[in-house]
């Protein structure tokens, strides 16, 4: 288990991705009917999860029990294949993408461009590296859609592209890449630290650093004149869905998740570091909420804003068709 989303990653201060994870269980105790009382209940489960992945030899898989919610999805991550992954993506196990509200069709040049990417060294053997597929086999496009995935697209080159390895035609020797444009990141970074300047590459490098096993399998390019980021799509990269919780599944998800995070954090902090952000991590902490007051605080005014932009954009829209 490991980070997935890194568009914003960057070298700054950890507390960002800690109110990102807080906001989004929130967000899920809301949607699940829960009381804020569980919500702030689950903020203190989050925070010992994180503050146990920096203890010495820690291990998620070990040291804690994984819920129930999160091990049914590593039960059918190990279990999926190039229909579940076709299925889940493309809605359907043939190689093609279906136009339709998720998919878009590009335009010739578009799909021109796509082909000569693909047909470079560098992206070959980004094809080629997994599940023993042989180095100089035949790469073929077979086809490209712009895909529309959620709000971060709009305005921005985001592709789904299916290739052909090798010249057997079965499942197997079929991959899904994906395309993005990566943008300005809006986290702040840490001053004085050396970054990558190009976007891509800065989401590259972050990847590399906190979720490896990703990172591997991702490349920087220039695509159309903008920086964009390409990976592989893997059936195992199952994203975490927890549509219904109860009270105790919700505590123990956010424990097991803020542990994953803490130990991505960990792995980039020297002795010295860890031992100061523990510190700086007991501080602040009320007699009543065994949390941060910063996190408590960022979280509940930013779930306000989004509540607030949300009836605002619902009554524009109302509005707008009456």
């Amino acid at each position: 288990m490991q980070i997935r989303d890194l568009d914003q990653t960057v070298v700054g201060n950890p507390a960002h991705d800690l109110i990102r994870l807080g906001l989004s269980l929130a967000s899920a105790a809301r949607g699940s009917d829960l009381p804020g009382m569980t919500t702030a209940k689950m903020l203190e489960q989050m925070m010992d999860g994180y503050e146990k992945s920096f203890e010495p030899d820690f291990h998620e898989e070990t040291d804690m029990r994984i819920p129930e919610s999160i091990r049914v999805v590593s039960k059918k991550a190990v279990a999926a294949s190039w229909k579940t992954l076709a299925e889940e993506r493309i809605e359907g196990d043939r190689p093609t993408i279906p136009l339709g509200r998720r998919f878009w069709p590009i335009s010739k040049t578009e799909k021109r461009e796509i082909e000569k990417l693909f047909e470079t060294e560098e992206m070959s053997k980004l094809a080629t590296m997994l599940r023993s597929r042989d180095e100089d086999a035949r790469v073929k496009l077979l086809d490209a859609a712009y895909w529309i995935k959620g709000c971060s697209s709009l305005g921005r080159l985001r592709y789904a592209v299916i290739l052909r390895i090798g010249k057997k035609a079965n499942g197997s020797q079929y991959c899904i890449m994906d395309l993005k444009e990566a943008a300005q990141a809006a986290a702040p970074r840490a001053t004085g630290v050396k970054m990558p300047g190009d976007q891509a590459e800065r989401v590259v490098e972050g990847a590399r650093y906190l979720s490896p096993f990703l990172g591997k399998r991702m490349r920087a390019v220039k695509f159309l004149g903008k920086s964009v980021f390409v990976r592989e799509l893997l059936p195992q990269d199952l994203k975490v869905e927890i549509e219904q919780l109860t009270r105790e599944e919700a505590m123990k998800v956010a424990l097991y998740l803020a542990a994953v995070v803490g130990k991505a954090h960990s792995r980039q902090m020297d002795a010295e570091t860890r031992t100061q952000w523990q510190k700086d991590l007991r501080r602040n902490r009320s007699k009543s909420l065994d949390a941060p007051t910063w996190l408590w605080t960022s979280i509940v005014e930013l779930l306000a804003e989004h509540e607030r932009a949300y009836l605002e954009h619902c009554r524009k829209y109302a509005l707008e068709v009456a």
